[in-house]
């Protein structure tokens, strides 16, 4: 396909490297063997054909179907640029547009398109291909898990406030990383009158509602310790017991480095 704006795939794509040199966690082969989860991102929409069927994938992903050794956080990403084919994404945001453009960018990519996965900010694939998302995430370099302890608060019925403290477990030399933080939901369901999904169902896992940075961190030890509060303006209908929390260190140059989930309190 030649290269345009956008894009809506149902095969194959290529893959990427992000170069890196300012995070690091100076681990031996084994250790890394040992590390901690792979963060896999998904960035779809509802007005893309497409998608439902990478979403799909993403959910056997996230609960385990394929049976992989290694961990996994999923977040699924929706952006808003399929909105113009008539339907409009109720979980679409040009922020996660962004998002996906300085991954099009970083990864020297000529064409943005859904549904693409990245996985540790580092290769990327076509959503709905499993061969390639798995043999991603198989040979994605992995780093030790964040050890952040979460307390979670609710100031206001509108809004929760996530306070985190522990180790990054990952070196960051002068050039800095950001420590970010999702907010997702499963168990949506959207009836789709119209666009090119017109009459189906669709389902979706994992879909990041709210994403915020904790902190940016610079020529720290990996064990230092790392503080923070994020607060999260909540939508209508939220229901902590269908939503989980992913914290992750991401570099100026997109490669993550370490991650970690949390289910929400059930009382919350």
């Amino acid at each position: 396909m030649a290269p345009r704006l956008w894009s809506c795939f149902g095969s194959k794509g290529n893959r990427g490297d992000a170069v890196e040199r300012h995070v690091t966690a100076d681990l031996t082969a084994e250790e890394m063997k040992r590390g901690g989860a792979v963060v896999v991102e998904m960035f779809s929409s509802q007005g893309c054909t497409t998608s439902p069927a990478a979403e799909l994938v993403l959910s056997r992903l996230g609960r385990g179907d394929f049976k992989l050794e290694v961990p996994v956080v999923v977040l699924a990403f929706h952006v808003d640029y399929w909105d113009y084919m008539g339907w409009k994404d109720p979980f679409g945001s040009s922020q996660w547009t962004v998002r996906q453009k300085a991954y099009v960018e970083s990864l020297g990519l000529d064409t943005i398109f859904t549904p693409q996965v990245v996985v540790q900010g580092k290769a990327h694939c076509v959503g709905n291909d499993e061969n390639a998302l798995i043999n991603a995430i198989t040979d994605a370099p992995r780093f030790p898990a964040p050890t952040f302890q979460a307390t979670f608060t609710r100031p206001a019925p509108d809004s929760l406030q996530v306070s985190l403290t522990g180790a990054l477990r990952t070196k960051v030399d002068s050039d800095g990383a950001n420590v970010m933080v999702a907010l997702y939901e499963s168990g949506l369901v959207t009836d789709c009158p119209r666009g090119e999904n017109k009459g189906r169902v669709l389902s979706n896992d994992y879909v990041v509602r709210k994403f915020e940075k904790l902190c940016t961190v610079k020529d720290i030890s990996a064990k230092k310790t790392v503080s923070g509060t994020v607060n999260f303006s909540l939508w209508e209908g939220f229901n902590g017991s269908k939503c989980g929390l992913a914290v992750f260190v991401q570099s100026s140059s997109h490669q993550i480095f370490g991650s970690e989930s949390f289910q929400l309190p059930d009382d919350i």
